[in-house]
């Protein structure tokens, strides 16, 4: 019997049908695409020697770009100043403003409710230094400030640095100041620090040198701003990792509940060395050197 164009149609759509139903199982079996990584908000936190122009953050956002850290923003309610190169210059260096002032006038947490960072470069205390503030009265003033940074995110990572070396023409004493405040510093990070929120402190002051890495006693020329991106890089880029350099934790054995994370940057076989082991983590990541973009 002759078909009809209906039943030839029909038949035509019969025969498709297969395909079709393999193509949606296809489809439907297709792993999702990858989502694009949250950026690490990252705010460095001062006065002049951090935002006026505070030309160490463009180094060391330049690094962190080259380095295999594209995943960064650097966030503040200032903008950039300057510097020559292209760069994320926001920041929260406050030309002139005191630590004790910041945590006394509560400016804090209206920054932090503004860019609401994940990490935090602070390196505060040279005004309070010149104006003779006792470092006891500094430090209660950095506690205060951490204690704002975690009522705004629980597991703010907090990079708290050694001041850099003074020695202005007009404050003899201001040299001295800063190596009183900076040889308290560890005892009280070391008090202040904890598992979910790190302290970490960075080491600005060993090796800067105010006649050749400053031009005016107090900030950093091109070398200051060299020497200081080079101080924060290795602790800025574990915090990255998710890793903190202080305080460390013990070697466990595993668990089976366990997530799996990867070798450690300085395990001693360097084939091993940022891969997933076969089985469950064997140890915590833990800090080291060897990462990619670190000095050699």
């Amino acid at each position: 019997m002759p078909r009809t164009p209906l039943r030839a149609a029909l038949v035509a759509l019969a025969a498709l049908l297969p395909a079709l139903a393999l193509g949606l199982a296809l489809v439907s079996a297709a792993p999702p695409a990858a989502a694009a990584a949250t950026p690490v908000r990252v705010m460095p936190l001062g006065d002049s020697i951090t935002g006026s122009p505070g030309c160490w953050r463009a180094l060391l956002w330049n690094r962190l770009q080259s380095t295999g850290y594209p995943d960064v923003d650097f966030v503040g309610t200032l903008g950039p100043q300057g510097c020559s190169v292209p760069y994320d210059g926001d920041n929260e260096g406050h030309g002139g403003y005191l630590a004790t002032n910041v945590a006394n006038q509560n400016l804090l947490p209206g920054w932090l409710t503004a860019t609401r960072p994940d990490v935090v470069l602070m390196h505060f205390g040279t005004n309070d230094v010149w104006s003779n503030i006792a470092p006891a009265t500094i430090l209660a003033a950095y506690s205060k400030l951490v204690d704002q940074m975690r009522a705004s995110n629980p597991g703010m990572v907090v990079l708290v640095a050694k001041i850099i070396p003074m020695n202005p023409p007009t404050c003899a004493e201001c040299g001295q100041r800063v190596v009183a405040l900076n040889a308290a510093i560890d005892g009280w990070a070391a008090g202040r620090t904890t598992a979910a929120s790190p302290v970490v402190v960075v080491d600005q002051w060993t090796g800067f040198n105010t006649a050749t890495d400053t031009y005016d006693g107090v900030h950093p020329n091109a070398a200051g701003d060299q020497k200081m991106s080079d101080g924060w890089y290795p602790a800025l880029t574990a915090a990255l990792r998710r890793s903190t350099p202080t305080p460390t934790k013990p070697v466990r054995r595993p668990h089976a509940d366990d997530e799996p994370v990867r070798w450690p940057d300085n395990h001693p076989d360097r084939r091993l060395r940022g891969h997933l082991p076969d089985r469950r983590a064997v140890a915590r990541r833990l800090p080291g050197r060897g990462h990619r973009g670190q000095p050699r």
